[in-house]
């Protein structure tokens, strides 16, 4: 059975910093890209970051270049997102995901963790 469980999300003010981690079970990790997404009220679900099986971290979203960094662990099946100077505009729910990882290609969603940004 695949899992993947996120935590690190909380309320921060402007500017601040968190760390958010997504650790997986069910899958052989080290051969799928992971992504993270986020999901502001009443917004779409948005494509934050990519990395690659091999750990080459891609930072999809323009509004978090230079601030957030995707990276993963092979060792402990799991990937984070480090968020710094963040803006109330980051506020989310912030989901993992593994691409293609299930038996029939399927792809697996966390379920989720909120980031408030607010002084």
């Amino acid at each position: 059975q695949i899992q993947l469980v996120e935590s690190g999300g909380g309320l921060v003010q402007p500017g601040g910093s968190l760390r958010l981690s997504c650790e997986t079970s069910g899958f052989t990790f080290v051969n799928y890209k992971m992504q993270w997404y986020r999901q502001a009220p009443g917004k779409q679900r948005e494509l934050v970051a990519i990395i690659s099986d091999r750990g080459g971290g891609i930072n999809i979203a323009d509004s978090t270049k230079g601030r957030f960094t995707m990276t993963r662990s092979n060792s402990k099946s799991a990937v984070y997102l480090q968020m710094n100077n963040l803006k109330p505009e980051d506020t989310a729910v912030y989901y993992c995901r593994c691409l293609m990882c299930g038996r029939n290609n399927e792809s697996h969603w966390g379920q989720g963790t909120q980031v408030t940004v607010s002084s």
